[in-house]
């Protein structure tokens, strides 16, 4: 079938970043934001009408701002040189700033109700069913400052936090990357364009000389990205200290609804269980004619033989997703064909777009849509996956209350992982010869080693890195030599090359929304591979059970979400090494079937 790679933005707000509609609706939302502003200052907390029209009143606000929000974004990541985009979220950020003192009001007030009176509101039955949303509002509310001061800390994100976050969006953005071709003609590449060159083409020089001109790159903007991380993190710090958290993970741990001991023991079965991951990356560089691979040959794609590199036109994965999905269940399945036959899917391979791929929520259409650059590779149809399972999570929950939907990161990217699971092993199966499964275990091991040695890597950088923030500015070298150090302990020193300014190329360590944004993906792949193990040993009506857990995971702890559908205690550290061993036995096949070509 065909279909088209291109947003259809028309839909959302007509006219683009300039659209009268759009404007209509911030104004819209400005009037509700003086209706909600009216409701607290008269607000019975006593009278549970009362605190249900507020309620009410927050999600049309939320649902709106949401919207235009999620447009803008949309628009801007599609086209990266429209100047006005950048105006209108200006205006959108002004919006989120007297929201989120409303907010602060709000809470505060919440939190002084007594709780016996917190009790006898939460009988009513449209409460009770988001009393676990309310409770956790509650809680969280009692490290507020004074209003005062919270509103103070609102009017100041809009310069600070959030502002330093858009700078490095608008830097990059403006960044380009020079690559020379075989006649010796010099093109400019966006910095998406020449990421996913670096990574995918199979040309050895041509991946190196990317990686060269890419460090080179984010070293002449190292400067000004070592100032924006510094004070995002400073910021952070500050607002963490006088919230009375006590430490720089406890902030991120809250907000993904997990505990310290459940972090430490996945981290702790993930280094435990690195061997096979590097005997996979030994092997690897053997079959391109390396003693070891460099950092820009970790993705590098395989061609055993005479076999050309497995290729996906962009109709070619559309089918391969949904025919796969169906494996699984109809509505994953058709839910996908729905998203991708209306155009949810920007993914076309242009200029003047940024790097990386993301799902994104659309709140007033109950929708998603997806972002992401299409060329043709294994891993492109995996992301499309990935992407697609994030809707397919967010599509399941639509009709649950709003306050029910707000579910943490970490365990969505277990309906995403997933997915791509589900697609990883229909591209293995599907290998018509021995050399084109070799090329897509290849594909698929790369994403096991991406949340097991990348993704670790981010996070000891990280935690690193806050740890020295903590005491004063972090120099450009510094955060060279912590990303280097971090990287050599994730790959187990097992690379001939590092990527020292990683740290300023990854776009998730300027999100100002959370904090630590990284491992929440290896918590989604690992407890994915949990599910997905359950499904094989009982694939009969699985997909009614996995909905089910996607529908709790806006309303419970991770432990109990665990405890309630796997039976599971994550806890442990057994449960993460299960799902390692699922990925044991990929590499187990790869060095199986790459022996008699390494000989």
């Amino acid at each position: 079938m065909k279909y088209v790679d291109t947003w259809d933005l028309e839909t959302i707000f007509p006219g683009g970043t300039k659209s009268e509609a759009l404007q209509e609706k911030l104004k819209s939302v400005e009037e509700d934001i003086e209706q909600y502003k009216s409701l607290l200052s008269s607000w019975n907390t006593g009278s549970v009408d009362e605190f249900k029209g507020i309620l009410q009143i927050q999600e049309k606000i939320g649902k709106g701002l949401g919207q235009s929000r999620t447009f803008v974004q949309m628009w801007h990541d599609a086209f990266t040189n429209d100047e006005h985009a950048s105006v209108v979220m200006g205006q959108i950020m002004n919006l989120y700033s007297e929201i989120q003192k409303l907010s602060n009001t709000f809470t505060k007030r919440v939190v002084a109700i007594t709780d016996a009176e917190w009790e006898t509101l939460l009988e009513d039955k449209d409460l009770q069913e988001v009393s676990f949303a309310l409770n956790e509002i509650r809680d969280d509310g009692k490290r507020l400052l004074s209003e005062e001061e919270e509103k103070l800390i609102a009017e100041l994100n809009k310069d600070g936090l959030a502002a330093w976050s858009t700078l490095y969006d608008t830097t990059v953005s403006i960044m380009t990357i020079p690559f020379t071709d075989k006649d010796g003609k010099t093109t400019e590449l966006s910095v998406g364009q020449a990421m996913n060159r670096m990574y995918a083409d199979p040309d050895p020089k041509v991946r190196k000389q990317l990686f060269e001109n890419w460090e080179a790159a984010w070293t002449k903007f190292g400067p000004v990205f070592a100032d924006t991380l510094n004070h995002l993190a400073g910021y952070r710090l500050t607002l963490q200290k006088n919230h009375d958290y006590k430490h720089h993970l406890e902030e991120p741990l809250e907000y993904n609804r997990m505990t310290e001991n459940t972090l430490n023991a996945m981290w702790s079965a993930v280094s435990n269980n690195k061997q096979p991951f590097v005997d996979f990356l030994g092997q690897k560089a053997k079959l391109l004619g390396m003693e070891k691979l460099g950092w820009q040959d970790v993705d590098a794609p395989i061609a055993v033989g005479n076999t050309e590199p497995t290729r996906f036109t962009y109709d070619e994965a559309c089918d391969f997703v949904i025919e796969n999905f169906a494996t699984f269940g109809e509505e994953l399945a058709g839910f996908s064909k729905h998203a991708l036959e209306n155009r949810w899917v920007e993914a076309e391979d242009r200029p003047n777009k940024r790097p990386g791929g993301y799902c994104t929520r659309l709140p007033e259409f109950g929708e998603s849509r997806i972002f992401m650059t299409f060329t043709g590779s294994p891993s492109d149809t995996s992301t499309l996956a990935h992407e697609l399972g994030h809707a397919f999570h967010s599509h399941v929950m639509k009709d649950l209350p709003t306050l029910n939907r707000r579910y943490a990161m970490n365990v969505a990217e277990t309906a995403s992982t997933f997915a791509e699971t589900i697609i990883g092993n229909a591209t293995v199966a599907n290998a018509k010869t021995k050399e084109e499964k070799i090329a897509l275990l290849n594909s698929k091991l790369e994403n096991a080693t991406a949340m097991f040695m990348n993704i670790h890597a981010r996070f000891l950088f990280e935690n690193a890195y806050y740890e020295e923030r903590a005491k004063g500015y972090v120099s450009e070298k510094r955060l060279n030599e912590l990303m280097v150090e971090a990287q050599k302990e994730a790959y187990v020193d097992s690379l001939s090359s590092y990527h020292p300014h990683f740290w300023s190329s990854k776009l998730h360590f300027f999100i100002d929304s959370v904090p630590f944004y990284n491992f929440p993906y290896t918590f989604g792949f690992l407890f994915s591979l949990g599910i997905y193990a359950e499904y094989l040993k009982n694939p009969e009506g699985f997909e009614e059970k996995y909905i089910a857990l996607l529908r709790d995971t806006g309303s419970m702890k991770v432990e109990d979400l665990a405890e309630k559908h796997l039976g599971v205690d994550i806890t442990k550290e057994d449960f993460w090494a299960a799902g390692i061993d699922i990925m044991k036995k990929d590499v187990e096949e790869f060095i199986q079937l790459t022996n008699e070509v390494v000989q």
